[in-house]
């Protein structure tokens, strides 16, 4: 949510992106998911496997109803299962009882949950056989790029690094030059009115 907040202020108090075209703000949008689902999983060095909707890639998904983006999702995907959805009272004899709460699925148990989901770890740890030593059945993948070829560059449309400099004086911080100034927020979205039921 707070991904989103930010976004919007921003907005209001930046303006448009000068990459967006038309009457929308995509770009934007584009650059914040970017900042919580591929640029993590590349740090990481896990971008082969999650991070993007890609043939080869885990179906690792949320879904939302557009109204409620970013606050209450529909579903919870992990390898393409169901993991967690809205449920109401499962004894209710009509069905579509109030008030609903994010539940675990069929997913979430038992030996689903060793199929719809990996542990990271290193490739000397593959080939260490750690999998064995530990006697688990999830399947283990290795991370790579994680030292050396990897850097600020290396992300998606987040690769902006301007020159920092704070006045040790005023604590004035300026990035290239400008100094960065940010009011209190005055409304705030995806707050407490998506909560209410």
């Amino acid at each position: 949510i707070r991904t989103w907040q930010t976004a919007d202020k921003m907005k209001r108090q930046r303006g448009r992106l000068k990459e967006e075209t038309g009457e929308n703000d995509n770009f934007r949008v584009r650059r914040y998911i970017a900042k919580y689902t591929i640029n993590p999983a590349i740090a990481h060095g896990m971008s082969r496997e999650i991070g993007s909707v890609e043939v080869g890639k885990r179906a690792d998904l949320v879904l939302w109803s557009p109204a409620f983006f970013g606050v209450k999702p529909d579903m919870v995907l992990l390898g393409g299962t169901i993991a967690a959805a809205p449920m109401g009272d499962p004894n209710a004899s009509i069905p579509t009882p109030q008030p609903v709460h994010m539940r675990p699925m069929f997913g979430a148990f038992g030996k689903a949950r060793t199929n719809s989901s990996v542990t990271f770890v290193s490739q000397a740890a593959i080939d260490d056989g750690l999998a064995h030593k530990l006697g688990t059945a999830k399947q283990m993948v290795a991370v790579e790029n994680t030292r050396g070829k990897i850097g600020k560059a290396s992300m998606k449309l987040n690769d902006f690094m301007p020159a920092i400099t704070v006045d040790p004086e005023t604590y004035e911080v300026r990035a290239n030059g400008e100094l960065l100034t940010c009011e209190p927020a005055t409304v705030l979205p995806m707050a407490q009115r998506y909560f209410l039921f």
